[in-house]
C-alpha cells in the first residue's frame, strides 16, 4: 500500500512541477530559441543548442513559478487556474519560491556561458515577465504589450546566441513574434473573458468582447504578416526568405487573417478559440519554413 502511496506523490510531485514550470509552453519557447539559433548559426553548433535549451526552458519556468506565486489569490478566483500547485494546497509558496530562484540562477548561468548578451536579454525577460507584465495585468490592457517583449525574445535570443550580435536580423524576429503577440492573446483573453474577469484581469485593449477589440486584433494580425514576409526583399542583413518561402509564409498569415476576420463578423468564444489555434500553427509553421528555407536554398 505504502508503495502504490509514494509511487501516485512521485507522480503528483512531477505533474507539480510540471505545471509550475508551465512544461508546455517552455517547450514551445525553447522551441522558438532554437530557430533563432539555427537561423543564425554560420556553422550549427551540437553543444551551444543543448545549453540554448536548457537554459531557454530555465528561464520561462523561472517566469512562470515567479507569476503563480505573485498571483496565487487570484488564481483561486478562476476555474482554469484554481487547481494550480499553490492555490490547490499542493505546494507552498516557499517550494515555488525555492524552484523559481534555482531557475532564475541556472537560466542566467546557463545562458551566459553561451555569451554574455544571451544572458542579459533572458535576465530582462524574466524581469518583465515577472516584475512589470504579471502586476500590470489587474491594471490595464497594456499589460499585453508589456507581455509581447518577454514573449517576443526568444525567437531573437537564438539568433543572439548564434553571433553574439544584435542587429536587423534578431531585430526582425522580434518584431515578428512581437506583433503575433497581440491577436494571440486577444484570441485567449477573448475566449476565457468571464473566467479572467473573476480574477481582475485586463486582458483585451477595450476590456469588452466587442468590435474595437476585433479590428484591432485583424490589425495586428496584417503587421504581423507584412514583417514576416519583409526577409524577402534583402533588406534584413544575413535574415533572408526565398520567393517560395515567402509565398508560403504569406499564405499561411492569410489562413490566420481568416479568423481573425471570423473572429470580427461573429465575436463569439468558438470564434476566439480557433483565431488562438490557428495562431500557433502560424507561429511553429513559420519558424519551420524559416529554417527549412535556410537549409534547402
Amino acid at each position: 500500500m505504502s508503495t502504490v502511496k509514494s509511487s501516485v506523490n512521485r507522480v503528483s510531485l512531477i505533474s507539480d512541477f510540471k505545471e509550475i514550470t508551465k512544461m508546455r509552453l517552455s517547450l514551445s519557447v525553447v522551441f522558438s530559441a532554437l530557430a533563432g539559433y539555427l537561423l543564425g548559426a554560420i556553422e550549427v553548433d551540437i553543444y551551444t543548442l543543448i545549453l540554448l535549451a536548457f537554459g531557454g526552458y530555465f528561464m520561462v519556468g523561472a517566469s512562470n513559478a515567479f507569476n503563480q506565486i505573485i498571483e496565487k489569490d487570484l488564481d483561486v478566483l478562476m476555474d482554469r487556474t484554481k487547481n494550480r500547485p499553490i492555490p490547490a494546497g499542493r505546494m507552498s509558496v516557499r517550494s515555488a519560491f525555492i524552484i523559481a530562484t534555482i531557475f532564475t540562477i541556472l537560466g542566467i548561468t546557463v545562458l551566459y556561458i553561451i555569451n554574455e548578451r544571451t544572458a542579459m536579454y533572458g535576465a530582462i525577460s524574466i524581469f518583465l515577465y515577472t516584475c512589470v507584465y504579471t502586476p500590470l495585468k489587474t491594471k490595464t490592457p497594456l499589460a499585453v504589450f508589456v507581455g509581447a517583449i518577454p514573449g517576443a525574445i526568444p525567437f531573437m535570443l537564438g539568433w543572439v546566441a548564434a553571433r553574439n550580435d544584435f542587429g536587423i536580423e534578431p531585430g526582425t524576429l522580434f518584431a515578428l513574434q512581437f506583433f503575433w503577440q497581440f491577436p494571440h492573446f486577444w484570441a485567449i483573453g477573448w475566449f476565457l473573458f468571464d473566467d479572467y474577469n473573476k480574477g481582475g484581469f485586463y486582458m483585451l485593449p477595450t476590456r469588452k468582447r466587442d468590435k474595437g477589440t476585433a479590428v484591432q486584433t485583424i490589425m495586428y494580425t496584417i503587421w504581423t504578416i507584412l514583417i514576416s514576409i519583409v526577409p524577402v526583399f534583402g533588406v534584413t542583413g544575413d535574415l533572408k526568405l526565398s520567393i517560395v518561402a515567402a509565398v508560403i509564409v504569406f499564405l499561411l498569415g492569410l489562413v490566420m487573417l481568416y479568423y481573425a476576420f471570423e473572429l470580427f463578423k461573429k465575436r463569439t468564444a468558438i470564434a476566439a478559440k480557433q483565431l488562438m489555434l490557428s495562431s500557433v500553427i502560424y507561429i511553429t509553421l513559420i519558424q519551420i519554413v524559416y529554417v527549412a528555407d535556410k537549409f534547402i536554398r
